[in-house]
């Protein structure tokens, strides 16, 4: 009886002790383990990075829409910085031997020549009849005009690659232009001094066969039957106009009465389209 008492006495300090220990080593393994902040830091980076990913292709797809011309944003250059509007009345014809005594260097609207400039991406080397080109910005065109002495060589190459082979589009040197590049369509214009200057692209986006901003558009840019001749066009005349020139409210010009160039009707005539091709000569 003594040795079971003693036995039985002594397991229960062992048990004590064994409860302890298991606590000791759970204490011990609890303490041991770090946490995962590697893990957490990763997760933390990749979230941010794909938000700033979604954030980013967000404002991308933002800032071209905003150039997008439709009913809601029929004239998305209003979102352009420095371009100047004004309004023009379209339709008004002058000559080849008649001159316009415009507002505007260069001009963007107004009387213009019976004949358009070719403006089917076309780059002119040397300066071209004021009056012509700007016949080509009632059709929807986008004229860029450059000062000859400042925009050179690779300043040159940004320009062009802009106009060449690109649709309502043409692109001349214009000399003694105030700044370096000026960019005109229809009513609006805008001058600047660097040729990689994003607005460039917004403007030619925003105002180039804009349906709403232009008198004519889908009007032609080929010149084929008009009398202009893109290899060897009428020269840019640098004099001012003579007190015979026609005025910007149109005195001496003709109205929307009279035909265009190439048998292409203007859309206001009050006649029909000659037979046979023929173009009736612009009244005096």
């Amino acid at each position: 009886m003594a040795s079971g008492t003693k036995s039985k006495g002594s397991s229960k300090p062992k048990g004590k002790a064994n409860s302890a220990n298991k606590a000791r080593r759970s204490i011990v393994g609890t303490a041991r383990k770090p946490k995962p902040w590697g893990m957490i830091i990763g997760l933390i980076a990749v979230v941010a990075l794909a938000a700033g990913v979604f954030t980013y292709a967000f404002m991308q797809i933002a800032d071209k829409e905003q150039w997008v011309v439709s009913a809601d944003n029929q004239d998305p250059s209003t979102n352009i910085s420095g371009v100047v509007r004004k309004a023009y009345k379209a339709s008004q014809h002058v000559s080849a031997e008649q001159r316009v005594a415009y507002d505007q260097s260069p001009p963007f609207g107004g009387p213009h020549d019976n004949a358009w400039a070719e403006c089917n991406g076309t780059v002119y080397p040397t300066a071209v009849r004021t009056e012509n080109m700007v016949h080509a910005l009632e059709h929807g065109a986008v004229w860029v005009a450059y000062n000859p002495d400042k925009i050179k060589g690779a300043a040159l190459d940004k320009l062009k690659a802009k106009v060449e082979g690109q649709p309502y589009m043409l692109m001349s040197p214009y000399p003694g232009l105030d700044k370096p590049i000026a960019l005109s369509s229809w009513g609006h214009q805008l001058k600047l001094t660097k040729a990689d200057d994003p607005r460039i692209q917004q403007f030619i986006d925003s105002l180039r066969e804009n349906q709403y901003q232009n008198p004519e558009p889908g009007g032609r840019c080929d010149a084929q039957g008009t009398g202009f001749d893109p290899t060897n066009p009428p020269p840019f005349v640098a004099e001012k106009p003579g007190p015979d020139a026609v005025t910007m409210d149109g005195k001496g010009a003709t109205d929307g009465s009279t035909q265009e160039q190439g048998g292409v009707p203007d859309p206001n005539a009050t006649v029909p389209p000659a037979t046979g091709g023929a173009t009736p000569p612009p009244s005096q």
